[in-house]
């Protein structure tokens, strides 16, 4: 994608009719930072990994908005779960979702995606299984052409998503991936809180001059992340720091966010060797 001599770059979005959808949790500051740059709204869908009972980590599949159910077939099977166990984690994560879904919709309406090209973003491919949820849910709430972009993916990571996307783009595809979080020098969870304070901000309308200055620098720090980023691109490692201001609210830069907008952030942000 988003490098020269990647998949294609997001940039072609850029002013037409986007919505950009960030998976909770993680996803959601990632997708901040493409929609500031592509001019686009912001909005969530929620998916809820279904992990292996004894192996939380492991998706055995995922559960979504309106019903949607993703099982890998093959991780149950070689995990032994039975319909029990497999129901149990669904119960349970199914609510999850009903939770989450009226927290963060508490003060916005779902954006409408009839007819329109939605960007579902998460911060990486693992299974597969949340970011194939994420692209149903689009799907059936009307979306012309559903787009999945992440930073990082193992190889041959398209096979896991299939039909269920119209375009697939990814920053990098490094040899050796075993999770997402081998690719961040810091991976902390990411709070409901700053879930919430990214919409919030993304719902401020910006001026033209703010808005110029979002695409030319990659897209706004999104609120109340404060710690370092050093994500690894297979050979190339891209060093973040944070410069905080007096009484900051709080702000986080992602290469990998920009590099997925077809962009390079102007500050806070150098290759290394």
């Amino acid at each position: 994608m988003m490098r020269d001599g990647g998949l294609p770059r997001l940039g072609h979005l850029r002013g037409g009719p986007v919505v950009v959808l960030g998976l909770p949790r993680g996803g959601v500051p990632v997708a901040f930072q493409v929609a500031q740059v592509l001019g686009a709204p912001l909005d969530v869908i929620i998916v809820r990994k279904l992990g292996v009972p004894f192996q939380p980590e492991l998706g055995m599949g995922a559960v979504g908005e309106d019903g949607v159910r993703v099982i890998n077939s093959g991780i149950v099977r070689a995990a032994r779960v039975s319909d029990s166990e497999l129901a149990a984690v669904q119960t349970r994560e199914q609510a999850v979702v009903e939770a989450r879904a009226a927290r963060y919709r508490v003060r916005r309406p779902r954006q409408r995606l009839d007819g329109r090209v939605a960007v579902v973003v998460d911060d990486g491919i693992a299974t597969g299984s949340t970011a194939r949820a994420g692209c149903q849910i689009a799907r059936a709430l009307g979306a012309a052409r559903v787009v999945l972009a992440v930073p990082v993916a193992p190889p041959g990571w398209q096979a896991r998503i299939g039909a269920d996307a119209d375009e697939l783009v990814c920053v990098d595809t490094p040899r050796g991936f075993f999770a997402i979080g081998q690719f961040y020098a810091e991976f902390p969870q990411v709070s409901d809180e700053e879930v919430i304070a990214c919409l919030d901000r993304a719902a401020t309308p910006q001026s033209p001059a703010q808005a110029s200055t979002a695409r030319a620098a990659g897209g706004a720090d999104p609120p109340a992340r404060s710690e370092e980023v050093e994500p690894r691109a297979g050979d190339i490692r891209l060093v973040g720091y944070l410069a905080v201001p007096e009484n900051p609210e709080g702000s986080w830069s992602s290469p990998t966010a920009a590099a997925a907008a077809g962009t390079a952030p102007a500050t806070g942000m150098s290759p290394a060797s």
